[in-house]
């Protein structure tokens, strides 16, 4: 292909209702007709990246190769695709700004004012284009977060009206995810908020030309046609997609649907071969016939709000799958667990996931947990800071060092066995004191790490400020607690495991962040397996 073609999808009525999905599911089916896809995100919030966001406030930071500080719907776009994405598959408002505000402090635009109208949006518009131009890619993916109508979104929506103008004929299309609710009392689908939310789309000069409806009931022909007659598209542009019972249908469902069919005959494309999801739909059927059930507990701080674990919750699935297992994921809030309750709330599981997490809330509960699942042979998986509290636990009760703790915790601990690394020390941004994106690690032999992965060397994502620290390496390794990867370069240990226990290991980097459909992680898939062993006991 010469030219790269464009597809955006915004979003009306209501946030939440699956633009994502519908974007990495629409990509999934492209990609299975042979065209090279890839998916971005466009954030109208002002800060630059989502890595100072509180959990709580945007759900989990999503981490790149090369390091971005990512939107978690990212993770879905790999997840569903297997190809990485990058920094340049995110943009936010606030980075759009910045680098504006950048030019003009250069003086790039020659003593000009500086305005959203041209130079905000042809900044939007450069971004937008940056993957097309590449050369690596036949369609462009773009999600424009928020809602139609959105004050921040005005910018955005405005620059993808100028592009799909600049672009031509058959060279960009819009795609608009709506709502239509479903009223109990009168017992029927309503279409006036999709009315209405194409109506706010066309007032800022775009034409919808395919409406994804999103729907607890089957849309009727009577109603697709309404749709149609009122928001000025094709019946056969008119895309139910009802409520599913896993994300991981959606593709599927939109295969039925024929939204890839449309999509690419509004883009002018041939439709080549039927999409080639044989590998999708095997990982569906294990995944919705599991053979046996077990019980993982997952024990965090932002328990509250799914998406704050949303590549872990992800990662379960895809090695359950992978196990013909169905697992149960058991939310603990770590504030909650003392010596008192441990074994009531753990006792009866058949793993222990310790999450990621900052700050000091909650630390004394993962500490505990770790010491509950060591000492009664509960397999354990420990993640980022949740292997740091791993040997937080081992230096204060097996080296016997009461004291021990992170320097991100208590800084005036006389045994800082998790420390900040020392050319972090005088960096007060908290942009900038991160270790982030991919880190090599290299595997020693004869340990647990070395079977799951059976590889030397791998690569990781990381996204951490503190570090195992090396003083303590020796002490702790005799002790029983073994290093069994470490960072070639910076010697920093990235593995730490145990002997003699059904299965428990820590890990300094994210590695759910890497697991997809196609290929599941190994530490998830072994850790489900050991749960499997252990329930089975």
């Amino acid at each position: 292909m010469n030219q790269t073609k464009y597809i955006f999808v915004t979003g009306g009525v209501t946030s939440s209702l699956g633009k994502g999905i519908i974007a990495a599911s629409l990509a999934k089916l492209l990609q299975g007709r042979g065209y090279r896809t890839t998916i971005q995100k466009f954030d109208p919030y002002i800060n630059v990246d989502p890595g100072t966001l509180n959990p709580y406030e945007h759900g989990e930071c999503y981490v790149t190769d090369d390091g971005a500080e990512t939107d978690l719907d990212l993770g879905h776009y790999e997840r569903f695709l297997n190809v990485p994405t990058s920094q340049a598959n995110n943009v936010t408002t606030g980075r759009v700004y910045l680098s504006v505000i950048e030019k003009e402090r250069r003086g790039e635009f020659l003593g000009k004012t500086v305005q959203v109208v041209p130079h905000i949006t042809n900044e939007i518009k450069d971004r937008m284009q940056l993957l097309g131009k590449s050369g690596d890619y036949d369609i462009v993916i773009t999600e424009i977060g928020g809602t139609v109508g959105d004050i921040e979104s005005l910018p955005y929506i405005e620059s993808v009206r100028q592009l799909v103008w600049e672009l031509g004929e058959n060279n960009g299309i819009v795609i608009h995810l709506t709502l239509v609710p479903y009223l109990a009392a009168a017992g029927e689908l309503k279409t006036k908020p999709t009315q209405h939310s194409v109506k706010t789309l066309m007032e800022s000069g775009i034409k919808a030309d395919i409406l994804v409806c999103r729907t607890e009931h089957e849309l009727s022909q009577e109603l697709r046609q309404k749709l149609a007659l009122f928001c000025n598209v094709k019946k056969e542009a008119v895309i139910q997609s009802i409520d599913a019972s896993t994300i991981y249908e959606v593709p599927n469902l939109m295969l039925e649907e024929g939204l890839d069919v449309v999509a690419l005959k509004k883009l002018d494309l041939p439709k080549k071969a039927s999409p080639d999801l044989k590998n999708w739909n095997t990982f569906l059927k294990r995944l919705k016939n599991p053979k046996q059930t077990v019980n993982i507990g997952l024990v965090g701080k932002y328990v509250e709000m799914q998406d704050c674990y949303k590549s872990i919750l992800e990662a379960f699935i895809h090695a359950g799958a992978a196990n013909e297992t169905k697992v149960n994921v058991i939310s603990i809030h770590s504030e909650h667990i003392n010596a008192e309750n441990v074994e009531e709330k753990l006792g009866t599981l058949d793993g222990v996931l310790v999450a990621p997490g900052f700050g000091e809330r909650g630390i004394e509960g993962k500490i505990e947990a770790v010491r509950y699942v060591r000492e009664n042979n509960i397999p354990f998986f420990g993640i980022c800071l949740g292997m740091q509290m791993s040997v937080i636990e081992y230096s204060r009760n097996i080296l016997g060092y009461k004291e021990a703790n992170s320097t991100e915790m208590n800084d005036k601990t006389p045994h800082p066995v998790v420390n900040l690394m020392e050319e972090q020390k005088n960096v007060t941004d908290k942009g900038g004191t991160m270790r982030l994106g991919a880190w090599k690690c290299d595997i020693k032999p004869d340990t647990l790490a070395y079977k799951i992965y059976g590889e030397k060397t791998i690569s990781e994502r990381h996204r951490h400020r503190y570090e195992y620290n090396n003083k303590y390496a020796d002490e702790l390794q005799k002790a029983g607690l073994k290093a069994s990867g470490v960072n070639p370069d910076t010697g920093l240990v990235e593995i730490v495991e145990l002997e003699n226990h059904p299965f428990f290991i820590g890990v300094q980097y994210h590695p759910e962040y890497k697991s997809t459909v196609a290929n599941p992680h190994p530490i998830f898939v072994n850790f489900v397996a050991a749960a499997v062993n252990t329930h089975k006991k």
